[in-house]
């Protein structure tokens, strides 16, 4: 059987059988539970997007799918349906991202770390800022996707986790009082993210970067949120800017080797590793506005190093990487040589034969 081989055809039959016996008999006759994720909409109605998918495969591959053998979200169902030509549509709104907390706490901030009511006209505009925020697929919204509503809402979920707040606090995630703490500990620093944020939503700049490989990182290792990353992470594997940053450090006589380890590509790998090493733009990603990125504000460094940079925040820079490294080896030095002195001590009380 080939899961997720259904057609046009055999959903409608699945719906058009859903419709004949109700969704408690549907549900009950294949073994499925109301939908948790997604739901599928045709005519106007709303169908169990799971249930569907795998009931259809019973007209496409032989037999319905059972609920165990595969998952109603975007991976499964929902993609196949898609797929077939179908709406589908959110149960329930993704979780808030730290980009989307920045732009909130910064309005929570300016309004002297109280809630604000979904009439004002501050929540109103967010509103319409987040909902233009490339961060969820359309998929994963519905209709109430950061409506007001839900802006005020997250308002007062960070006003109540204040430390001086002195009632009791509101529904709301560690990353709300992750945001929090971080505005609290740096709020000129974190008010530039949020302006930096607006300001490439309204260019248009941050809509048009895709998510990348490294954005399986979770939002609590970019303290700046996921669109800067990917403006950052855009700067750093431009193969323009790469190449001029080779050349120019070849041409002062330099060798690429990895700032904060001296790692040299070329000297391990022979020609494979001729001209390579990888580039980390080292402004911070709250003092990167739009401006063009220059050769000096970009570090030649290897691809370990880059990976340990990134890996979580505060990030150092690579000089403050090869300060850590460098006290690695020289503690891992005077380990050894504590261990090698009992040895030679030992060694020089033995008796000649």
């Amino acid at each position: 059987m080939r899961r997720g081989a259904i057609t046009h055809g055999s959903v409608l039959k699945a719906i058009a059988e859903y419709d004949e016996l109700g969704q408690v008999a549907f549900l009950a006759k294949y073994g499925f539970g109301e939908a948790r994720s997604y739901v599928v909409v045709h005519d106007g109605r709303e169908y169990d997007s799971k249930a569907i998918a795998g009931v259809a495969h019973q007209w496409d591959q032989g037999r319905a799918l059972r609920l165990d053998e595969f998952s109603g979200g975007k991976e499964h169902a929902a993609a196949w349906l898609k797929r077939a030509g179908f709406q589908v549509k959110a149960v329930k709104n993704p979780d808030w991202a730290r980009d989307e907390i920045i732009l909130a706490c910064q309005l929570v901030m300016e309004n002297g770390w109280k809630g604000l009511d979904a009439q004002d006209a501050r929540v109103v505009e967010l509103s319409g800022l987040l909902q233009l925020l490339p961060i969820h697929a359309e998929v994963e919204r519905n209709e109430k996707f950061r409506n007001p509503n839900g802006v005020a809402r997250k308002t007062f979920d960070i006003a109540t986790r204040h430390p001086e707040y002195q009632g009791r606090p509101t529904n709301g995630g560690a990353l709300d009082v992750a945001v929090l703490m971080e505005f609290l500990a740096r709020p000129d620093e974190m008010a530039e993210v949020a302006r930096l944020i607006r300001q490439g939503i309204a260019a248009g700049e941050l809509q048009s970067l895709a998510p990348t490989e490294d954005e399986q990182l979770d939002d609590f290792s970019a303290p700046e949120g996921r669109l800067l990353m990917r403006r950052h992470q855009a700067r750093e594997r431009n193969k323009s800017l790469r190449k001029k940053k080779i050349a120019s450090v070849i041409q002062r006589g330099g060798r690429l080797a990895c700032e904060a380890c001296g790692f040299d590509f070329e000297e391990v790998y022979g020609d494979r590793g001729a001209g390579y090493i990888e580039c980390h733009h080292v402004v911070p990603l709250h003092e990167a506005g739009e401006g063009r990125t220059k050769l000096s504000d970009l570090a030649l460094i290897c691809a370990n190093c880059h990976r340990m940079i990134h890996r979580r925040a505060p990030w150092p820079t690579p000089a403050e990487l090869r300060t850590s490294i460098e006290r690695k080896h020289a503690a891992d030095r005077r380990a050894a040589e504590a261990i090698a002195r009992p040895r030679r001590a030992a060694d020089e009380q033995m008796p000649n034969p």
